[in-house]
This record gives C-alpha cells, structure tokens and sequence, in this order.
C-alpha cells in the first residue's frame, strides 16, 4: 500500500458528541413568546416581505430548501454550523416559534432529529413535512412520528438503518425534487419558479452522480476505515470497502465505550496496512477516536474529515464536490 498523506478539515475545533438532547423547559417559555410575537401583521407562513417560511433541522436542508425557494422563502435551519450537535441540541423558544410559523418544515427523520417533531406536536402545527428518510423509502410516513416520545429520555434514537441519508446523492435529488413540489402546492403562483429552480439543482446533483461514478472506476475495492457511520452511503457509492469492527464505529456513533478488544482489532487496521485511508466525522471528538486517528498518523495513512454540517461558506453540491475531491485524493493509486 502507498503511503498518502493526510487530508486536513477546515481547522474546526470538533465539539464532543454526548448523546444527549435537552428539551427541558422548552414549552413552559414557549407560551410566553408565542404570545408576545404574535400580531406582526403578517400571515401564518408568511414572512413580513411575503416570503414563504420555511424550517429545516439542519443547514444541509435549509440549504437546498433556499436553492430551490430563492427570495421567495424565507429559510430558518436550526442547526447551523459545523460547531453546533443534533445530537446534543437544546431547543428554545424561538426555534418553536419558528416551527410553529412555518410553511413548510424539512427533517431527516431516523431518529436523528427528534426534535423537530417535539416541536410540531407542541405547535399542533398541520404544515407540510419533508422527511428525507421518509423519500429514500427507509421508513414510512408516520413512523417517525413517535420519535419525540424517546427524546428526552433515551437522548439520540438511532433508526436500524444508516440515517445520514444526505451523504446519498440519488436521495438528495428526490428530496430536491420534493421540496419544490411542496413549495409549489403552497405558493402555487410562484410554482415554475420552484420547478425550475429544483430542476437546475437536480442537474448539479446529477453532475456529481456522474462524477460519483467515474470515480467508482478508479476508487473501487480500496480498502477504508470510518469512525461514525456518517459517510457510508458516499463511500459505498464510490465502491469503497469498510473494514471497521461494527462494534467500534456503532460506539462511537452512541457516545460509549468501545471493548478494549475491538479498539485493538480496530487500531491493528492502521499497523497492519489493511486500510488505504480513514474517513472521520470532525464533529466528535473523544479518546477512542483520537487513537484511531493517532494510529492512521503513526502509520502513514491518509485521514479524510467529514462533517455532518455545511462548513462555513459552502452550500450542498460545493461542499459534496470537496468531499469527492479529498476521497479521490486521498485514495487514488
């Protein structure tokens, strides 16, 4: 195996991931803030210019939803920076107040955004929800309804499946495709605006399919390790072969001890040679993936970062097109 050097992150500081999600005091401030905002004038999902509102749980949504809406929506993304944690996230009154005035609302579903569906509840809101797992096929409409029920008390509810659906390129599209559906039924004058700007979206999306693929031609069978299962659904798509102990990155991903047999098995991939990179979630931080990163360090071995929200200044299809790029180099024979 080629020694390759290592892919460096945008130079975050990765929060610690603790699993926990704190709705605690959330609806007793609501009341008060809903009642005070009230009466601005304008209609429910409306904004004061007119625009349509919108919320999604994550930037990664609100910025496709603002692709395909332009100046005719107005997108609130309630996780928006590299530096805030789904996982850990506390809502306030003014996220509820914003679901409770939106338009149309834009999950990922899985158990990986339970919030959001805390908030409908709590707003009895009857707005229209996209939820990305729902148009992958993965789960059905209503069963993430009762993922709020868990929040509080079981912290992050993982879906039996890989809910990281966005790093899916083919289910971003669908999604795209949705949201400018959904766009149209509730602004219907301004339907071929969105038709034609989730359109073109689409056609950047399939620009990077195709690029997906041909990449696949030159990446496929090589050998990788991961620290969460954030990037799956990207690496499988590139023909990459994971090699991690499940037990290890399913750890990680909940917040708890890995066996010291499998961080073993997990650290001889570095020593050994049987990986050509590590691809990493930037975002968590901890002893155990520190020493698989050491470990990558120590033996030559590229270590590709991820995240699971939009760095600082990037939108969907850039930032989907430099994680292609540092796969592709770090992986190339």
């Amino acid at each position: 195996m080629n020694a390759v050097p290592t892919v460096t992150g945008p130079g975050l500081a990765p929060p610690v991931k603790t699993r926990t999600l704190a709705l605690a005091a959330l609806l007793g401030s609501t009341a008060l803030v809903l009642s005070a905002c009230s009466g601005a004038g304008t209609a429910s999902g409306t904004a004061t210019d007119g625009a349509v509102k919108v919320v999604a749980s994550t930037d990664v949504y609100g910025d496709l939803a603002q692709s395909v809406g332009g100046d005719l929506v107005d997108v609130t993304s309630i996780i928006d920076s590299p530096d805030k944690d789904p996982h850990e996230y506390e809502a306030t009154a003014r996220d509820q107040l914003a679901v409770s005035d939106a338009a149309l609302v834009i999950e990922n579903g899985g158990g990986y955004d339970p919030f959001i569906d805390t908030m409908l509840s709590a707003a009895s809101s009857e707005a229209p929800v996209v939820t990305a797992t729902v148009v992958a096929g993965l789960e059905d409409e209503h069963a993430h309804e009762g993922e709020e029920e868990h929040a509080e008390d079981d912290g992050h509810e993982h879906a039996e499946y890989n809910e990281h659906v966005w790093y899916d390129l083919s289910v971003v599209r669908d999604v795209v495709t949705t949201i400018g559906d959904e766009l149209s039924a509730v602004d219907p004058g301004n339907a071929s605006t969105y038709s034609a700007n989730a359109e073109a979206l689409t056609g950047d999306i399939d620009a990077l399919i195709e690029r997906q693929q041909e990449l696949k031609g030159t990446l496929d069978g090589r050998s990788i390790a991961i620290t969460e299962p954030v990037p799956l659904y990207l690496t499988d798509a590139l023909g990459l072969v994971n090699e991690t102990p499940e037990a290890f990155s399913e750890a990680v991903e909940e917040g708890t001890d890995v066996p010291a047999t499998t961080l073993q098995e997990t650290l001889a991939l570095f020593s050994d040679g049987a990986v050509d990179a590590l691809v990493y979630n930037e975002q968590t931080q901890g002893a155990q993936t520190d020493a698989v990163l050491d470990a990558a360090e120590a033996a030559s071995i590229a270590a590709v970062p991820v995240t699971e929200t939009l760095p600082e200044g990037d939108g969907y299809v850039a930032w989907m097109s430099a994680n292609l790029d540092a796969l592709a180099g770090a992986l190339a024979p």
